[in-house]
Parts: C-alpha cells; structure tokens; sequence
C-alpha cells in the first residue's frame, strides 16, 4: 500500500495539524501552506526558517488537511535519505500535494539538484501542488543548479520567524492543558530556566510528563519535574 493510501491517523503525527500550530507572527505563511492543502489552483510555496520553527509542522499539517479535502498527499525529508537520493526524488509523484521538507540537504549534489528539477516541472505538468522547506532561501542553499535555484525562487517565498520565551511559554501551556496537565507559572519557569526551549524539545518532555504523571499519579510540579530531570539524567 502507498503511502499516500494509508489511514490518515497512520500517516501523519496527531499533534502536527493547523489547529495546534501556534502562528505568532507567522500567520501568513500558514495561511499560505493552508491554501496549499487545499486548492489544487494555490500558489506552490517554499518556507525558510531555523531550525525547530514550526517548518515540518505546517509540511505535516498540510498534507493532513490535504487528506481531508480528497487530495492524496507525500512527505519526504530530504536530509533523511541515504545514499542516490536523486533516486528517491526520482520515485516521487502521483499524489495531488507534494511536501519536500530539508531542500538545503541536497545542495551541492548535482544528480539530486537534476532530480528536484525534473520532479519540479512534472509536477508543474500533471497540476500537482508542491511545498518546499529549508533553513534559507533558494538562492541562499549553495545550489550548483541555477535552473533549480529559479524555479525554487518562483514559489511564494514563506520566511517563519521563531516563537519568542513569551509565545513558547503559551505553547507548552495550552498543549499541557489539552493533557489535562496544570503547568503554573512556578513550573513553566522552572523548566524555561534548565532545558532547550525550542518547541520540538520541548514537546518530548511534554509526552514524557504525561505519562510519568499518569503514573505516578501527581500533579506537575516543581519538585515532580526536578525529579523527573534527575531521573532523565
């Protein structure tokens, strides 16, 4: 079975969807990919952003919604292919939304540079839609194929700032309560001061204090999360 066949809750992760993706100013840009999702005539859209800005979320995100239009829809991280990934790009297509997430990892080979073209202009052809994520702008990727550095730069160009400690805070708070776990201020500040604050670290630890609460059967607070970061090690 295909990818782009399975079940939606199989394919992509729950808690990556447009209604749990917090904007901050970064509203436009979903809006966006949204549209991306869900009209076959949108414009194709290439977001930069560092890294753990909410890029693969709103990849994620949009081929969910996609699913939910009828629209059959692949991701593929580029950095996660091993060796001939001009292959792998090559093997791509066939589904009406298309999401190539960590563009910037192929820049430099020239075999997966022709492959990403290719894809590009069949997609172009057959009237699939694409979405493009990488850390910079097509021209700031190193791309020896300037062609590929054209096409990339005609998307509607989506640049995520990160959330500040401010916004963060907020996130963390609202996916907890959606646990049924109470972070108060004391424990939100408690854990700002002594982990990374990005959101994808930051999530992990939320799915570990939800089942080590669920467990032990406490409340989260300071001293539960103390000993929870000792135990971690």
């Amino acid at each position: 079975m295909k990818p782009d066949q399975l079940p939606l809750a199989m394919r992509w992760p729950a808690q990556q969807r447009f209604d749990s993706y917090y904007p901050g100013e970064n509203a436009a840009a979903a809006d966006l990919v949204r549209r991306c999702a869900q009209e076959a005539d949108a414009a194709w859209v290439f977001i930069s952003g560092a890294a753990a800005s909410g890029k693969t979320h709103l990849l994620i995100a949009a081929c969910a919604q996609a699913g939910t239009h009828a629209r059959g829809a692949q991701y593929l991280s580029l950095r996660n292919l091993r060796q001939r990934s001009g292959d792998a790009v090559r093997a791509l297509g066939g589904s009406e939304l298309l999401a190539l997430d960590d563009v910037d990892a192929i820049a430099g080979d020239r075999d997966a540079e022709h492959a990403l073209f290719d894809l590009y202009n069949r997609c172009f052809v057959e009237k699939s839609t694409m979405l493009f994520a990488a850390t910079r702008p097509p021209a700031q990727l190193g791309m020896v194929l300037p062609d590929l550095v054209s096409r990339l730069s005609s998307c509607a160009q989506a640049k995520l700032k990160p959330l500040d400690d401010v916004q963060r805070r907020e996130v963390l708070r609202e996916r907890a309560a959606a646990r049924g776990i109470e972070l108060d201020a004391a424990a939100l500040d408690w854990l700002f001061a002594r982990v990374e604050r990005d959101l994808s670290s930051l999530t992990a630890l939320l799915d570990r204090l939800d089942q080590e609460s669920l467990a032990a059967k406490r409340r989260v607070t300071v001293p539960f999360l103390r000993s929870l970061l000792e135990r971690q090690g």
